[in-house]
């Protein structure tokens, strides 16, 4: 299990990373160039989960290959949809990013909520959620794969 001690902070001890798909993972539903190769990496770490309303309808072909838990969402209220996914794995063991509005509640609940900006923006209401904010998901991957970038960023 992933552990990292944050001074001020808190204690994070990770087993799942939750990501939404497009705005975070992909642009366009296209996964972004270098995600692959990192989920590959976060997963001999972490489980990894991908909640999404899946826009584009390319999720499931772009994640078909990769060691992903995928939960495609129907409906109204994603918000809570996505809140209650990790409420079940434990939100006190999960590390979640996103960057929509219905990811607002999924930042806010997590150990750790890591808002990415990226080419779609990201919604103020999430970022007012989240610890911690990126420029891209490539960006807030790598810091996790080297957590005392974490560390330097949310000590007191």
């Amino acid at each position: 299990m992933w552990s990292v001690d944050i001074t001020g902070f808190k204690r994070l001890t990770i087993q799942h990373l939750v990501f939404d798909f497009n705005g975070t993972l992909a642009i366009d539903g296209k996964l972004i160039h270098g995600m692959s190769q990192r989920l590959q990496e976060l997963a001999k770490q972490f489980t990894l989960h991908v909640v999404t309303a899946d826009t584009f309808g390319q999720a499931a072909a772009e994640l078909s290959s990769l060691p992903v838990q995928l939960n495609i969402l129907q409906g109204k209220e994603q918000a809570t949809a996505k809140l209650k996914y990790i409420e079940l794995l434990g939100p006190e063991k999960v590390i979640a990013l996103g960057n929509g509005r219905n990811d607002r509640m999924m930042l806010e609940k997590a150990a750790l909520g890591i808002l990415v900006i990226q080419q779609e923006g990201a919604a103020t209401v999430s970022l007012q959620a989240a610890d911690m904010i990126c420029h891209t998901i490539l960006d807030a991957s790598d810091l996790i794969l080297n957590p005392k970038r974490l560390v330097a960023s949310l000590r007191d």
